[in-house]
């Protein structure tokens, strides 16, 4: 087809959708009535999977030819200007988990069905001929049909206005993108409150579960919506925002307006039994999508290529708002932990894709989604243009976007431009070199021959990468003198003397660890930081490790350097230093092989340094005990049983059997490890029987994550057949689900080759099954993120390379190529050295 984009042929103004759906037969039957703007005499609308009956153009028959390639109904109009079009369609009700699609779910032992959808990236058109991209905004009147029984109702992005013979009818809606329409049907209880200005807040589940895994839910996103109201200083302009929690969802959740959908995992938890860390969990998602419905919904993007501009925003923005409803969670901490070291991995890998990247094809789009750039790195970058703005000049800049842009599509300029209203400094410039380049740079600091200190810049590669000369302009944070932007590749500050006694401190860059770039310091430097470490705060210590971890990845320094340094955090009372001590440890597993004496060496390190922590804090949580501690044991409880130590494999063992009767009421912070302990130290078949039982039965999202983590645990190659033998079996195990069951497998080293081979032999079923899913790519990196000898990188190349030109995986497949090659080299060269260190560590 001639046409790249369809808003070029046809204006879309208006949609009166007829959506009927019948859940007995699997298919849908409906009529598109679009009122538009033909712009040229042939027109294109968009189709996936659907045969077009009938195309009437102003109440007459036109010719129309449909092309399943283009997914596209080409229309002969015979003339330009106002039109309307009627298209009559029918399409099948699939299970993919895009488009129109059931939800399967379990109540006291009767299966039943809850219809939802999913329209991002470009799934709309499966459901109605529509123009499905994102500059086409239109209003959207929808009635829905289906075949309905007593109890069932039917939600959508606008209220509902009425009920006529079976069909519901909802409220004409603002001027949207067609993938933001949504709707879903069946049987559900619901929890409603109101915000301070009246908006309705309502959250949906099915009645698998308890009322009272409602509540946070509603309390958070009633409070998020008041919070961007106030900080965007711009109305929420709905009458309603209703949570959803569908049983069968691919995605995390997804921020369609005024009717946001989740896994239940990201939006329902028991308030009597959860952690700190599902609190966090649920939260941030929630607001993340709350965030949304001003920054992608009410101005979205242009098109594809500006998808970092909603995910980016939406992801720092997650962060900012939990931290003003919920000060006390240290929010940022997790931004810490999480995002930034997604984002320093993957952006050091050569090849990886800037977050602002061009795309045209629709096969393409969904393999923008790269998490760790355009999400996490993404909203790092913004982390940092808020530091550098404050959040006065943030607000001011937001309302000038909101104001010009409401109700239509932006690019990442026009926001640079409102905020450059707020500011003397130019933000498109110094964003620039950030979202149009790949990568980043690492900030050599060190004393020359004169005693200067210079700093200079360079990219950062973990692996092979090309030096292409790439600059950015570095903010650069220092705790002395220095320039507020370094934008040369080397900058002389004077005498390192004078600058550290006028400091009165070791000096050091990137204070906070706001700014996407890592430090390399000299021996000088790195001594004099070390000597006063005790005086870092936690943020300063994790940054210290994660640059020191980068880099022996990048092998700029050994591994082996590290391992003396990591016994200096073990007794650290912040989460967030455990986190990073334990997230440089388990870095430490790859140069050892299962079973071997390098690895006894490598669990007695490790019993080194949690032993004392978790004696300290005792298997049970205490009610009195702060959140830094509730936060730490995990780490400590996980790396004592990796370590065999005898007394926690004897504590958890008690625990299990004084739990048994009601494994799921057991304190949801310690029942993973639990479970796990007694899999792996004391399983049997009939245990496993009795998990995966627990499994199907349950409704609660946190206790079958338990329950996946422990019994794929097992060292039983005859249950680790039966577990593979189910992944197939959406009775026991959700598509939605399958890549945490793999990867957990896969990572068991009596588990991996029947993952792995299953994946191989089955590959053709998982694309058939997930493969129109933005998910479907990251299996691959899963599978990359785990192996790492000269054997499994050269069957991965075999498997994979064949494949590397299919839409949507060629970046994947290449990259993650890279990243097992760049594992296989550094093993090879410091695998002696670093289990050295170890055994003169013990």
């Amino acid at each position: 087809m001639s046409v790249k984009r369809f808003y070029e042929t046809f204006h879309p103004e208006h949609y009166d959708l007829f959506i009927d759906v019948n859940r007995a037969k699997k298919i849908i039957n409906g009529t598109s009535t679009i009122t538009g703007e033909a712009q040229s005499a042939t027109i294109c609308i968009n189709q996936k999977y659907m045969k077009i009956s009938s195309v009437r153009a102003d109440g007459k028959d036109v010719p129309f030819t449909v092309s399943d390639k283009d997914e596209a109904i080409k229309i002969d109009l015979g003339k330009t200007g106002k039109t309307t079009i009627k298209i009559d369609y029918s399409a099948p009700l699939t299970d993919s988990m895009m488009g129109i699609y059931p939800s399967y779910y379990e109540v006291n032992g009767v299966k039943k069905e809850l219809i939802g959808t999913q329209f991002e990236t470009t799934a709309a058109r499966q459901a109605f001929p529509c123009v499905d991209e994102p500059e086409a905004k239109a209003t959207f009147s929808l009635a829905l049909k289906f075949d309905e029984h007593d109890g069932e109702i039917a939600i959508a992005n606008m209220p509902e206005v009425k009920v006529e013979n079976g069909i519901h009818y909802f409220e004409k809606s603002v001027r949207m993108s067609s993938y933001l329409v949504a709707f879903a049907f069946g049987e559900m209880q619901s929890k409603m409150t109101k915000t301070n200005d009246g908006v309705k807040i309502g959250v949906f589940a099915t009645k698998a579960h308890k009322p009272k895994e409602l509540d946070f839910a509603l309390d958070i996103a009633k409070r998020a919506i008041e919070f961007y109201e106030d900080f965007y200083q711009t109305k929420y302009p709905l009458d309603h925002s209703w949570q959803l929690a569908l049983p069968d969802f691919s995605a995390g959740a997804m921020e369609n307006w005024g009717l946001v959908t989740y896994r239940e995992a990201y939006l329902l938890l028991d308030p009597d039994n959860t952690t700190l860390e599902m609190k966090k969990m649920v939260a941030t998602v929630i607001t993340h999508e709350l965030s949304h419905q001003w920054f992608g919904d009410l101005v979205t993007m242009n098109w594809w290529d500006n998808l970092w501009l909603n995910e980016s925003f939406a992801n720092m923005m997650e962060y900012l708002s939990v931290d003003a409803l919920e000060p006390n969670w240290h929010i940022w901490e997790m931004f810490q932990t999480t995002e930034v070291p997604a984002a320093l991995n993957r952006d050091a890998t050569d090849g990886v894709q800037p977050v602002h990247v061009q795309v045209n094809d629709p096969a393409e789009i969904d393999s923008l989604f790269d998490s760790a750039i355009v999400y996490a790195k993404g909203s790092r970058l913004l982390v940092m243009v808020r530091s550098l703005l404050g959040d006065d000049a943030l607000r001011k800049g937001l309302k000038y976007y909101f104001d010009h842009h409401k109700y239509g599509n932006a690019t990442g300029d026009d926001l640079w431009d409102a905020l450059s209203t707020a500011t003397d400094l130019d933000i498109g410039k110094i964003m620039h070199s950030w979202l149009e380049q790949p990568g980043y740079p690492v900030v050599n600091a060190e004393v020359d021959e004169n005693g200067h200190l210079i700093l200079s810049q360079k990219q950062f590669f973990i692996g092979e990468g090309k030096d292409v000369g790439r600059k950015w302009e570095i903010p650069l944070n220092a705790n002395f003198e220095a320039p507020k932007i370094m934008s040369e590749k080397q900058v002389d500050l004077g005498s390192y003397k004078d600058l550290r006694n006028k400091a009165g401190h070791p000096l050091r860059l990137n204070v906070g660890n706001n700014s996407h770039f890592i430090v390399k310091y000299d021996a000088t430097l790195m001594k004099d930081i070390m000597s006063e470490l005790d005086k870092l705060n936690p943020i300063s210590k994790l940054q210290l490790l994660q640059d020191l971890r980068l880099l022996a990845e990048g092998k700029q320094i050994s591994y082996a350097k590290i391992v003396p340094i990591l016994t200096e955090f073990a007794d650290s009372k912040s989460s967030l230093v455990i986190n990073a001590l334990y997230s440089t440890a388990s870095k430490l597993l790859q140069f050892v092989t299962p079973g071997s004496e390098e690895e006894k060496n490598l669990k007695a390190f490790y019993n080194k340094l949690s032993e004392k922590q978790v004696a300290r804090l005792g298997w049970n949580p205490k009610p009195d005990e702060n959140d830094e501690d509730k936060q730490i044991r995990p780490y400590e409880l996980g790396a004592s049983l990796y370590a065999d130590n005898k007394n926690s494999i004897n504590e958890a063992h008690k625990l299990f059997n004084e739990n048994k009767d009601n494994l799921e009421a057991m304190n949801a912070a310690i029942r993973p490890f639990v479970l796990i302990n007694e899999v792996k130290n004391f399983g049997d078949s009939s245990l496993i029987d009795q998990l995966i039982k627990e499994y199907q039965r349950t409704s609660d999202p946190s206790y079958k994550n338990d329950i996946t983590g422990a019994v794929t645990f097992t060292k039983d190659p005859e249950e680790i057949k039966k577990i593979v033998a189910d992944f197939e079996n959406a009775d026991i195990i959700k598509p939605q689900d399958l890549r945490g069951w793999y990867g957990n497998v896969l990572i068991n080293a009596h588990g991996q080759q029947f993952a792995w081979d299953w994946i191989r032999n089955d590959w053709s079923w998982l694309e058939k099954t997930v493969g129109g899913d933005m998910e479907f790519a990251t299996y691959i990196t899963v599978t990359s993120n785990i192996f790492h000898t000269p054997k499994r990188l050269q069957e991965f190349k075999a498997f994979f390379e064949p494949k590397v030109n299919t839409p949507g995986l060629t970046r994947e497949i290449k990259m993650d190529t890279k990243v097992i090659e760049t594992k296989v080299e550094l093993i090879g060269k410091e695998k002696a050295a670093v289990n050295k260190a170890v055994k003169e560590a013990l």
